[in-house]
């Protein structure tokens, strides 16, 4: 069976079915989605992304609601509750994003094109690896998720800043899945770990640069001295899908380049 209208709670799922050419599908999403920016347009918005009114996704008469991670487990079994077919995707990494491409792709009847989209972004993948290896020094790199509490590591960005060329400083709390399990209790361990880049993407919210160089201390961190400060929008690398791969990846490597042609 190939679904034919499908509500998407996450914004990863619309991208993706609209790179498979697929977004006719598409019948309801988050109101969080960003990609593309047409779809916010084109679609009616059925819910928020941990909370949804279950009445306004039902109304769209969904064969099936694909929804992300537990931060929508609730909404998933209200939904099942009510008879509706859910798929709950968890990818939380590089390989994971390429599995979902496919699996979701596999659910709308376009598994030829779901490949040959996991093919490319794998590639794109590989490419920006083999250019990292002509670096001459790998840079420490801090990705800061958010500033209040800091937390730090999520799994496919610190893969990421590991393909670009970078040595995220925070890689060993990527193995936690949960944000509440990533936070930095001590923001002097930060200072410690002394990253000659620092990259923030407040989810939500715009990274202050000001905010950060106040933090007692921080004068002392290679990036702040330097002014290796840089945002990257959460739309571009905190949702776990084609964007965190083309988008996301290509500004880490365009950042870790200029340090490297400073130093």
């Amino acid at each position: 069976m190939n679904y034919q209208r499908i509500a998407c709670l996450s914004t990863e799922a619309v991208e993706t079915l609209y790179l498979l050419g697929a977004e006719d599908s598409i019948v309801g999403i988050s109101g969080f989605t960003t990609r593309p920016a047409r779809a916010r347009k084109e679609k009616p918005k059925v819910s928020g992304f941990s909370s949804a009114k279950i009445e306004r996704i039902l109304a769209v008469e969904p064969d099936l609601v694909i929804a992300y991670s537990d931060l929508q487990a609730e909404i998933a079994r209200d939904l099942i509750r009510a008879g509706i077919e859910v798929h709950v995707y968890n990818q939380r990494d590089l390989a994971g994003i390429l599995r979902m491409i496919r699996s979701l792709a596999a659910l709308v009847g376009r598994a030829d094109r779901g490949e040959q989209l996991a093919v490319d972004l794998q590639a794109r993948l590989d490419w920006v690896r083999d250019r990292a290896r002509a670096l001459a020094r790998r840079p420490r790199v801090y990705f800061e998720e958010w500033n209040d509490p800091l937390i730090s590591g999520i799994r496919w960005v610190s893969e990421l800043i590991t393909a670009a060329g970078g040595e995220d400083c925070f890689a060993e709390e990527s193995l936690r899945q949960a944000a509440r399990e990533r936070i930095i209790a001590d923001p002097a361990e930060v200072i410690r770990r002394a990253p000659d880049i620092i990259i923030g993407s407040w989810c939500g919210k715009k990274f202050r640069p000001e905010q950060l160089r106040a933090r007692p201390g921080w004068g002392a961190v290679p990036a702040v001295r330097e002014q290796q400060l840089h945002e990257i929008k959460s739309a571009d690398i905190l949702s776990p899908g084609p964007a965190a791969i083309t988008a996301g990846l290509a500004l880490i490597e365009r950042i870790i380049a200029n340090w490297a042609a400073r130093a």
